[in-house]
């Protein structure tokens, strides 16, 4: 029997990542309660030794590894390096707020270093069971972070539905993958293509699997009517546990669709196309009808990431390069987008005082001019108005929809960001036209306040001069299909 061992370098960041989570864990254990610093401090240390190996093996060529389950391409690189970024900057928005809280501990950075870890693994997967243990990994650590406030009965509610409905997504995940096994006898994405491709396989016990597999998609991106565990868990969510929910896993789901829908299922791509219009009118209706009667601001957000699913998945629909680059940067628009604002939710919070209703909003323009300036930028990004990212992001995935034919849909899409618009519009009324119910001054660190205010920059110059992330985007897609 000859045994050829794995390459390994390929993999080198994932490998890193789950040694260090193991290193932050005992140096949190060994460092006490008088130096809760030192998780954190290991934990920016990991991404950023993760983010130089990824770039040192950077390279335009498509490698596979571990017998064809993992894959490292251009695309999970950028993709890597981007969820990178991501989880840094959440960390350092959420400091002072796990800090306040009793939440800077050991286990809170593992959690979310093995959520990294998941993504990492749900991008470069090749394989049925590498997609599947990545996106399980991925969700176990969520349901733990949510629920790590065990004194609160809102987080362990939430936690349980989170749990019980992530774990009936995956069963449809995981029965989806069994009728396509069944019917194509492979568990490789590559070796899937060429099979559907020669229709050598039962074309009706295919569909069914993808019906569950599509099924299983739109729960992870919380897409409707997949959508039930969004605002409860948005809501009931410690703030800061919230953000990373709602901001780094998007970037991973997209490249589980890549994989999975793209290049495992593309020649069944007449298939779920329909399914994904479906999924994308009823997110941007539900999302952007249901936000406009929010009054907690964690609920109205859980709905206006409904609604932007249904945006990123007009960029799949297109079923091109085009599309397929526009909806990367739309997601990339999104996660910029969605730091901004929660930062901003945190940066309102303080010792003792949790700001979740629209209303904290009231005068913020008089309690701190340039974080209200900052707030409005990320706002009219989010509605989709120029000359921020947000409106260049909904403009590339709408030319692509519209240049492979579902004109209709286009019209239905701006429709539905015209009623959203309503509830953007309603936090900048708030914040400049409304007397402030506090006159307590905001509190940050120095550290928050360059990133943040980077944060509210990059909103306005990337939609000002979006060549070069649209460029990236294509680049990415190109190199890696």
């Amino acid at each position: 029997m000859n045994f050829i061992p794995p390459d390994f370098a390929p993999a080198s960041s994932e490998i890193f990542m789950l040694i260090m989570v193991c290193v932050v864990m005992l140096a949190d254990l060994a460092a006490g309660d008088s130096r809760r610093y030192v998780a954190y401090l290991l934990t920016q240390v990991t991404l950023l030794g993760c983010a130089i190996l990824t770039f040192v093996s950077f390279s335009t060529e498509i490698k596979h590894t571990f017998h064809g389950m993992y894959v490292d391409d251009t695309m999970a690189d950028i993709l890597k390096l981007m969820v990178y970024g991501t989880v840094s900057a959440v960390l350092v928005y959420s400091h002072a707020y796990i800090s306040d809280r009793g939440m800077l501990r050991g286990e809170f950075f593992s959690l979310i270093l093995f959520a990294t870890l998941g993504m990492m693994v749900m991008i470069s997967a090749s394989h049925f069971l590498t997609l599947y243990i990545g996106l399980e990994l991925l969700s176990l650590s969520l349901y733990a972070l949510v629920a790590l406030r065990r004194e609160s009965i809102v987080a362990t509610e939430a936690a349980m539905k989170f749990f019980v409905l992530g774990a009936l997504a995956s069963g449809f995940l995981l029965y989806g993958m069994s009728m396509v096994y069944g019917a194509t006898g492979t568990l490789h994405v590559s070796q899937l293509a060429q099979i559907i491709q020669s229709e050598a396989s039962s074309k009706e016990v295919l569909v069914v699997g993808l019906v569950f597999i599509v099924a299983g998609i739109s729960f992870k991106l919380s897409a409707a009517p997949f959508h039930m565990w969004a605002p409860d868990v948005y809501q009931g969510s410690p703030t800061a546990v919230t953000l990373f929910i709602g901001s780094a896993p998007k970037l991973a789901a997209f490249g589980f669709v890549m994989r999975l829908l793209v290049e495992g299922m593309g020649e069944m791509v007449s298939d779920w196309q329909g399914m994904l219009v479906i999924l994308a009118v009823l997110s941007m209706a539900v999302g952007n009808i249901a936000a406009i009667a929010q009054t907690n601001i964690k609920r109205m957000l859980a709905y206006s990431t409904i609604s932007h699913m249904g945006f990123l998945l007009l960029g799949f629909i297109s079923a091109d390069f085009n599309g397929y680059s526009s909806a990367l940067f739309y997601v990339i628009a999104y996660v910029l987008m969605t730091l901004g604002t929660f930062a901003m939710i945190m940066l309102l919070c303080r010792s003792g005082f949790e700001a979740e209703n629209i209303d904290d909003f009231k005068g913020l323009s008089r309690r701190s001019p340039w974080y209200a300036f900052i707030t409005l930028m990320l706002m009219l990004s989010l509605a989709g108005i120029p000359p921020m990212i947000g409106f260049y992001a909904k403009f590339a995935v709408l030319q692509a929809v519209v240049n492979a034919g579902y004109v209709w849909l286009a019209v239905a899409a701006v429709l539905f960001s015209l009623i959203g618009a309503f509830y953007y519009l309603r936090i900048i009324k708030l914040m400049y036209f409304d007397e402030p119910e506090t006159t307590e001054p905001l509190v940050l660190n120095s550290d928050v306040k360059i990133l943040l205010s980077a944060n509210g920059f990059a909103v306005l110059a990337l939609g000002i001069f979006p060549q070069s992330l649209m460029g990236l985007s294509l680049y990415a897609i190109q190199n890696s299909m």
